[in-house]
């Protein structure tokens, strides 16, 4: 479920040792499932440790997670980096905006786990993202592009050149991938 690092277990390690005997740490995700999804780790004391939570046990420590977050911590990694400008905690957990979907779950759904897992972080690095709308009859996925996208002069090489090749790639049964402003004009004419 969730990979922690060799290195950021001996540092959750060396930090425990100042806590209350016997606390571990805590994974968590806020909001799980939504585009404001956030993952967190804190400190566990023994006494808050639930029923429902589920038990990881590592080499160094043992981490516990709620049974609302799990189903999103799902390829979660946790690691302690080091470099010329010093140490950080890093934590990926790539479905905690979207629980991972199964292979043979309707394309809706995969198309839109793809888009909120892989691309949607791309695009967030420029203030903007992808909705899926729907996807039509004759296989065309329709888009619509928010926050930093929209009036981007750039949309058009980002949705032909990035999203499209893809979506293609992952999805074969899709034809191709429509803007959802062209789409509503019928505007079609290069796809």
């Amino acid at each position: 479920m969730i990979h922690i690092t060799d290195t950021a277990q001996q540092h959750f390690a060396k930090l425990l040792t100042k806590q209350e005997p016997g606390t571990q740490i805590r994974v968590f995700v806020i909001n799980p499932g939504t585009p404001t999804a956030e993952c967190g780790v804190s400190y566990c004391p023994p006494d808050a440790v639930e029923s429902t939570d589920k038990e990881l046990k590592y080499e160094y420590l043992t981490a516990y997670v709620d049974e609302l977050s799990a189903p999103y911590l799902d390829d979660a990694e946790i690691d302690f980096v080091t470099d010329n400008l010093g140490s950080q905690l890093t934590l990926k957990a790539p479905n905690a905006k979207m629980r991972k979907v199964s292979d043979d779950a309707p394309l809706i759904e995969r198309v839109e786990y793809q888009l909120q897992a892989q691309i949607n972080p791309q695009l967030a690095s420029h203030g903007g993202k992808v909705s899926l709308m729907e996807i039509t009859p004759e296989g065309y996925a329709i888009l619509q592009f928010g926050g930093g996208c929209n009036g981007c002069s750039m949309v058009d090489v980002t949705l032909k050149e990035g999203i499209e090749k893809e979506l293609l790639a992952t999805f074969p049964e899709l034809k191709g991938v429509r803007d959802l402003t062209e789409h509503q004009r019928g505007d079609h004419s290069y796809y």
